[in-house]
Parts: structure tokens; sequence; C-alpha cells
């Protein structure tokens, strides 16, 4: 019954984040709702180790990663991904201006060690901040070592809402050009391209066309994305590749476009990272959240300042709107899925018609994901290693 009761306190947890982000029109977006709920909760009536007594531990996120992230890349085509060169570029010169002020400003304010250690995990995720956290336990400085935890534990928090009115706005500027009808012919024919591939998934009759087979196919294009990333000594991220072999199996008429949702298994994939993902906020103490308190808030808001500026400048040169190089500026705050979760809460909460809403999805997703990675899986790690040489 332990594990049942878990279960339903995870799940709680989520649905009342999402039945306020309807509410609110996205205003509030779930996942904030959601973290509060798990930082009230371990705080006072949640067991530790809820989120493993739900079944969501870190062998069931091993899993959820590389199959969403496949599946991330059957919503997207070869041509839309090549595009995202706009998101690479304002994604890591985002990170560059937050590294500017942290850095200059930061360390005017507090000492150059405490600005080392929290701001790998601020760019970044899970990864960078147990680099920091583990590195500064190694060299004596136990006092500072809890700080990248709590960095990355509250930097999707305020990340949140910043993001979600970004994206709030840059889809009403989308979905005010679709209903002008003013988009290019080959935006047109995108967002009204068929959803199935007419190649091999089609020889097949629907009758064979199960859940199991579909999911066998998402995990047989994970496992050959695992096994390129050995081959080249994971000189691109694993999780690049997941995304990259799923645009180009669904290309090939390998995979269905959205293959896990037509494989009813997505919502229970999804839940089981969010879950997991909160379950790091198990480690946090009122205590010592609230004696990190000062150094949290101004390097976030010293971070933000600096992505914003740049992304603002950026977004200029590069023909985008101001409101979609903030948001991908700011993936570095969010990474996945809180990245793809956001971005679809607010599509879904500007409008219903499923044109518009391929068109928004298009539009909107591969940048989100593609700036996520870029400083999440990669840019962050290769500061954190950086930054370890100068404690």
């Amino acid at each position: 019954m332990a594990t049942i009761a878990a279960l339903l306190a995870v799940m709680v947890a989520i649905f009342v984040g999402e039945w306020v982000s309807t509410w609110t029109k996205a205003l509030i977006p779930s996942l904030f709702i959601t973290s509060v709920i798990f930082i009230i909760g371990y705080w006072t009536i949640f067991p530790k180790d809820l989120v493993e007594k739900a079944s969501f531990g870190v062998n069931f996120a091993s899993i959820c990663v590389p199959l969403l992230l496949v599946h991330l890349g059957t919503s997207m085509n070869l041509k839309q991904l090549a595009r995202q060169w706009k998101a690479v570029a304002i994604s890591l010169l985002g990170v560059c201006g937050t590294l500017l002020l942290t850095l200059t400003i930061g360390s005017f304010i507090f000492d150059l060690h405490t600005v080392l250690a929290a701001v790998p995990a601020m760019v970044g995720g899970i990864v960078s901040a147990l680099l920091m956290s583990d590195s500064l336990n190694q060299i004596g400085l136990t006092s500072l070592a809890t700080l990248p935890v709590y960095m990355i534990m509250f930097h999707g928090i305020f990340g949140y809402p910043i993001t979600s009115i970004m994206l709030k706005k840059e889809a009403r500027r989308l979905q005010t050009k679709f209903q002008s009808g003013n988009i290019s012919q080959t935006e047109s024919l995108e967002a009204n391209e068929e959803e199935d591939s007419k190649k091999f998934i089609e020889k097949l009759p629907n009758d064979y066309k199960t859940g199991a087979f579909i999911l066998a196919r998402v995990i047989l294009v994970a496992l050959i994305a695992f096994a390129a990333s050995q081959l080249i000594h994971n000189f691109i991220n694993f999780n690049i590749l997941c995304l990259l072999f799923g645009v180009v199996f669904c290309e090939l008429g390998f995979l269905e476009k959205n293959a896990l949702h037509k494989a009813g298994v997505f919502n229970w994939l999804i839940y089981g990272l969010i879950a997991y993902i909160f379950m790091q906020l198990g480690t946090s103490t009122p205590k010592g959240f609230v004696s990190y308190i000062p150094e949290i808030i101004i390097l976030l808001v010293l971070g933000v300042i600096g992505m914003y500026l740049i992304s603002l400048l950026l977004s200029k040169y590069l023909k985008l709107s101001k409101e979609m190089g903030f948001a991908v500026a700011l993936t570095s705050l969010l990474g996945f899925p809180a990245d793809y979760i956001l971005t679809n809460d607010v599509i879904k909460d500007v409008t219903k018609d499923p044109k518009e809403v391929n068109y928004l999805t298009k539009n909107m997703l591969p940048p989100m994901l593609v700036g996520g990675f870029t400083t999440v899986s990669i840019a962050s790690i290769i500061i954190a290693s950086i930054f370890i040489k100068f404690i």
C-alpha cells in the first residue's frame, strides 16, 4: 500500500499543477505549482524516498529520457532541425551573458568561490551540479557543497514563470500571423503536412500496429543512438543523437509521427520523469535553503538579465522575435522535459485549432528543445569542468 500511496501523492502534485495552469491560462506554469507542492511536501509530510516508492527512481528515468527524446524527434523534420542553428547561437551566447554579469558584478557582492560554485548549476542540469558539489567536498569547501544542489533545485522555479510569459507572447504573435495568412508557402506546406509517413509503416495492416510494436521500434532507435554515441566517444551527446535519430527514422518511415502518443505511453513516461526531477528536492531543508537565499536570488537575477540583454541584441540580428529569443536563452534554467512541457502548456492554452496547434508547435518546440540541449547537456558541463580548476 505504501507504493500505491506514494504514486497517488506524485500524481496529485502533478495534476494540481496542470489544473492551476489551465485555470490561470498558463500564466502560472504547471511545473511551478508541482515543484512548490514537492518542496512543501518534502519539508512536511512526504517521505524522502517518495519518488522511489512510486517506482519513478533513477532506473525509470534512464528509460524515460531517451525514449521521450526519440519521440520528440518524430514530431519534427530534418528541415526544421537544420534551421535551429539560431537557437544554438542564442542559447550559447545567452550563457555567455550570464557568465559576464555573474563573474563581474556577482564577484563583487559575493566571493569568487561562491559564484564559481553556483553558476554551472544555474545554467545547467543535475550533472553539472553534482560535478561542482563533489569537487567542493573533495577540496574541503563543504559549506559551499550544497549551493549547487540548491541552485539546481530552485533555478527552474525562477525560470518557469518568465519563460511561460515569453512563450505566450510568441504564441499569440504566431497565431495572429497564421490567422492573417501572412505565412510563406513553405510554412503553409509544413503546417498542413500529413501526419504519417507513407513508407514502411503504411505497408502494415492496422491490426499489427500495436502499442508494443511502436514502443519496440522507439526503443530500438534509442539503442542505435546509444551505440552511435559510444562509437564516436560521445563527441555528440547521446541525448542530442536520440532527438536527431528520432527525426531521421521518422523521415525514413520507420517510426510514426508522435510515436509514443500512438503507443499510449507518453503521459506515463513524462509524469515519471517529472517526478524524478523533483525527487532532487528531497535533500533540501528550510534552514539550508534560507541560508542561501541571497546568493540564489541575486545570482539568478544577474544571470537572467545577462540572458535577456544578449538575446535581445542577437534576436534583432537573427531576425527572431525578442520573446522567442529570450525564451530560448532561458532554456538553460529549464532543461528537458520542462522546456517541452512549458511550450506545450502555452500552445494548448492559446489555441485548440489543430492547424494552429501544429503551426505553433513546429515553430516553437524545436528551438526550445535544441536550446535546452545546447546549454544543459553540453555548455554547462564544459563550464563546470573549467570552473572546478579555479576553485
